[in-house]
């Protein structure tokens, strides 16, 4: 970046901060406790009113059939305590499920994610309390019901109303965080990138300041002003400019981080940091004590609890047995035909590398010539000339690879994960490929993220690995039923 094109950035940067203080001076910024306030308020009003129109419509309304003695029948004063507690239930169950943090302005479906799952919840568990605790009146199942589905839907209705308004232009200036970076890299371009592509992200860039280096190690965006170097960043925080500091140069001296990060602690601004030291796992990074010592590292992912492992080793065990007692026709028809054309072994097995590098032999029925492999460990190519005729068809629709039954029931594999490759290719592809053994922090399984995405085979490394690690960082019981399920729909580069 020449000495021309700093000084016209500075100076459009000046005149966009001055603007800036004068249109925001007198603003009323709402602080993230009254947004999650009137959230939580109107989420109470509403549920209270979705069960009142329950017991409307169980006791009040005729499209219910009443009981047949009319004496029995409770008034809404009986169901008041009844319909109070219910708000209060409904209203912790989402509180746990994370609807009240300041995450869950971000996006509408995570919000919605986490209503339907709450208001499920809660039907089955506020019914076998009744039942337990033996409610007076007693609480109707058919109450419960029309509860239920008004009430999801009243909350699904007003958090849209509310989430537009947050995202409302007039207001959104208020709710976002103003961001400054110090220091410009691959990073910060891919963060940039992220905000700028979601227009109800909370976050505004307001420019980028240079590392007490000078140095930008990377062109900035054409809609990032420069602000000069790191010396304005006292001035810019005592005006009052940011909100939110972040270090996007990992190269710089210790002790003008902790300069920079008291800076930001005495204008009560928040001072982050991209841990560029981490480039794969990162949303498993956590900080822990040892022996009072503060220790950043890879350590909260998903798969790393007990429960987690427990929840996926007990589906492994399941699917597994179910899917080789159904599977074990196929194998007998589609071995028979690869006997027929190519005789020989119908069940083969290769040595795979698994979870922490560990060897293990992979079952497979045979889609390929008896000498396929006469010239070394390769990859499958489309209309590869050394697959079976009957081996196009099991290939396509992943027969082939129902043995593996065998390997989650004995504990090398699971149903879904990264897929387990050959040791021969690994040991290129570990100094060929940034963060490939990344992938192997979980057990390697039948399917996998990448393969429903048409990564595998002969296709892109890269996007396969990336696909992988997105995988091991965001894994859930729910995301591996979807996986199984859009095995059987999506066969892209399955030869």
């Amino acid at each position: 970046m020449d000495d021309g094109s700093v000084s016209l950035h500075f100076g459009e940067a000046a005149t966009r901060t001055k603007s800036a203080a004068a249109t925001t001076k007198f603003r009323w910024q709402p602080t993230i406790e009254f947004v999650l306030a009137i959230a939580l308020i109107g989420d109470a009003v509403m549920i209270f009113a979705a069960l009142s129109f329950g017991f409307w419509l169980r006791f009040g309304s005729a499209l219910i059939p009443l009981y047949a003695d009319t004496k029995s029948i409770p008034t809404f004063q009986d169901y008041f305590r009844l319909l109070s507690v219910g708000t209060l239930f409904l209203l912790g169950t989402l509180g746990y499920l994370g609807m009240y943090s300041q995450h869950s302005f971000l996006s509408y479906l995570r919000t919605a994610k986490v209503v339907v799952q709450g208001t499920t919840f809660w039907l089955f568990a506020y019914l076998s309390s009744s039942l337990i605790l033996k409610f007076d009146p007693p609480i109707s199942r058919l109450f419960m019901l029309a509860s239920f589905v008004s009430a999801l839907l009243a909350i699904l209705l007003w958090r849209n109303l509310y989430f537009r308004l947050m995202h409302w232009k007039a207001f959104a200036l208020n709710f976002r965080q103003r961001v400054l970076f110090i220091g410009w890299g691959k990073d910060a371009d891919r963060l940039e990138k992220e905000i700028k592509n979601d227009p109800r992200h909370p976050f505004d860039i307001i420019g980028c300041l240079s590392s007490p280096q000078g140095l930008l190690r990377r062109t900035l965006p054409p809609l990032i002003p420069y602000l000069g170097n790191h010396e304005r960043l006292g001035h810019l925080l005592a005006e009052r400019q940011a909100d939110i500091v972040i270090l996007a140069d990992p190269y710089i001296r210790m002790n003008d981080v902790i300069a920079m990060a008291n800076q930001c602690e005495m204008e009560f601004v928040h001072f982050k940091v991209i841990p560029s030291y981490f480039r794969t796992l990162a949303s498993g990074l956590r900080l822990e004590m040892i022996s009072g010592v503060p220790v950043l590292g890879v350590s909260d992912l998903p798969l790393n609890r007990l429960a987690s492992r427990l929840i996926k080793r007990t589906v492994d065990i399941i699917g597994a047995t179910f899917g080789l007692l159904i599977s074990i026709p196929l194998m007998v028809v589609f071995g028979s035909l690869v006997y027929r054309e190519s005789p020989g072994p119908i069940i083969y097995s290769q040595t795979r590398m698994g979870k922490n590098g560990r060897r293990f032999k992979i079952f497979k029925i045979r889609s390929m010539r008896m000498d396929s492999e006469a010239n070394g460990a390769q990859w499958a190519k489309e209309n590869d000339p050394r697959r079976l005729r009957i081996g196009a068809l099991i290939r396509k629709w992943n027969i082939d690879e129902i043995p593996q039954f065998l390997n989650v029931l004995i504990g090398d594999m699971s149903l879904v994960g990264p897929r387990p490759e050959r040791p021969e290719l690994i040991s290129k592809f570990k100094h060929e490929i940034p963060h490939y053994h990344a992938r192997h922090t979980c057990l390697p399984g039948m399917t996998g993220w990448a393969q429903i995405h048409g990564w595998r085979g002969n296709t892109s490394l890269d996007e396969r690995i990336r696909c992988d690690i997105w995988y091991v960082e965001n894994w859930s019981i729910g995301l591996d039923i979807r996986i199984m399920a859009l095995t059987f729909l999506r066969r892209k580069n399955a030869y």
